[in-house]
C-alpha cells in the first residue's frame, strides 16, 4: 500500500475530521475527500460516517487506529537514517590501518570508549600497507588513520589535528650537556641518527632541512617502528623523533628526554579516511566518531589542536 495512503488514514483516524486531517497533511480538504473516498473502497467500509456536524469513526476504523499508527511509526524508523541503531547490540569487528605510534597513544583511550558502549566490539589493527594501496576500496580496512596520502580518488577523509615533531634521545645524552642546554642545527645534525621507515627510507623532510643550512646528518641505524627507534635510543647515543607530548610517561620511564627539532619543520596534519560505501552506515559512523574523540582527546592533552 501507498504509504501516503496510511499516513492520510493515520491523520483522518486521528482527527475524525477531514478538514483537520488536511491540515496536519499540509494539503487541501478536497484533496483528503477525494483520499477517504480511495481508502472507503480500498478497506471496504465508511471508516467516517457524518454524526450530526462531526464525523464519528466506524467499529472497523477503531480496529484500524492504533494498527496503522504502530505501522507508520515501524516505517519510520525504518527509513530513518541509522534507524535501530542501538551500540550496545551491535556485534561487529573493525579494522583500522594506522602507524605503531597513533596505535600506542590512542589504542588504550579507544578500547574503553568502545567497550562502555559497544561491548561485543572488537577492533582490530592492522600497520600501514605500502602506499597506495587498495585496502579501503577492497573492504579489507575500515579506517585509515594518520598522515593520508595516495588514496583512490572516491575516498571520503575527516582531519583530525595536527601534531608536531620533536627529537628524543636518552636523558644523559651528550646533547643535553650545553651550557645554556639549546640544542641548535649544527650540534642535532652532528649526532648519530635512528630513522624510522617501514621501506628502509633514509632521507625526507629533515634532511631537506638541514641540507637548506648547509648541513647533513648522519643515519646511522635505520629501523621499521618508533618502538624499536625509542628503545634503541635509550641504550646508544642515537637521537630519533617523536610526537610532541605524545606518551610522556612511556618516555620518562624509558629514561629519554624530548627537545625541539631545531629546524622549520610543518606539523603533522592527522586525518582518518574510509570508503564512501561505508559514509551512511550508523555502526560504521559510530566508530568513526569514536575513534576521532580518541584522536583528539589525545592531541588537546598535549599541544596538537583540533581543526
Amino acid at each position: 500500500m501507498d504509504l501516503n495512503l496510511l499516513r492520510a488514514l493515520d491523520a483522518l483516524l486521528q482527527e475524525n475530521s477531514v478538514t483537520r486531517a488536511a491540515e496536519r497533511l499540509g494539503t487541501s480538504p478536497a484533496a483528503v475527500s477525494r483520499t477517504l473516498a480511495r481508502l472507503r473502497r480500498t478497506v471496504g467500509d465508511p471508516l467516517l460516517v457524518r454524526a450530526g456536524q462531526g464525523m464519528v469513526p466506524t467499529p472497523r476504523a477503531l480496529e484500524l487506529r492504533d494498527e496503522v499508527r504502530a505501522l507508520l511509526r515501524g516505517c519510520d524508523r525504518v527509513l530513518r537514517p541509522g534507524a535501530g541503531f542501538d551500540a550496545v547490540h551491535l556485534q561487529r569487528t573493525f579494522t583500522v590501518q594506522t602507524t605503531e605510534l597513533l596505535l600506542a597513544g590512542l589504542a588504550g583511550t579507544l578500547a574503553d570508549r568502545v567497550r562502555a558502549e559497544a561491548p561485543q566490539v572488537d577492533v582490530v589493527f592492522l600497520p600501514e600497507a605500502v602506499e597506495g594501496g587498495p585496502a579501503l576500496r577492497q573492504g579489507t580496512v575500515d579506517v585509515e588513520l594518520g598522515v593520508l596520502g595516495h588514496l583512490d580518488p572516491e575516498i571520503r577523509t575527516r582531519r583530525l589535528t595536527r601534531l608536531r615533531l620533536v627529537g628524543v634521545a636518552r636523558a644523559g645524552h651528550p646533547l643535553f650537556d650545553g651550557r645554556d642546554g639549546r640544542i641548535d642545527a649544527r650540534r642535532f645534525a652532528a649526532a648519530g641518527h635512528i630513522g624510522v621507515s617501514r621501506l628502509g627510507k633514509r632521507f625526507g623532510p629533515i634532511d631537506t632541512a638541514l641540507a637548506e643550512r648547509g648541513l647533513r646528518r648522519r643515519v646511522a641505524v635505520v629501523v621499521p617502528s618508533h618502538t624499536s627507534a625509542m628503545m634503541l635510543a635509550r641504550d646508544t647515543d642515537l637521537v630519533t623523533l617523536t610526537l610532541a607530548d605524545w606518551l610522556p610517561g612511556t618516555v620518562t620511564a624509558l629514561g629519554l628526554r624530548t627537545f625541539p627539532v631545531p629546524l622549520d619543520l610543518a606539523p603533522l596534519d592527522i586525518g582518518m579516511a574510509w570508503h564512501p560505501r561505508n559514509a551512511a552506515d550508523p555502526g560504521h559512523r559510530w566508530f568513526r566518531d569514536h575513534l576521532a574523540a580518541a584522536a583528539l582527546a589525545l592531541s588537546e592533552a598535549g599541544t596538537g589542536s583540533a581543526p
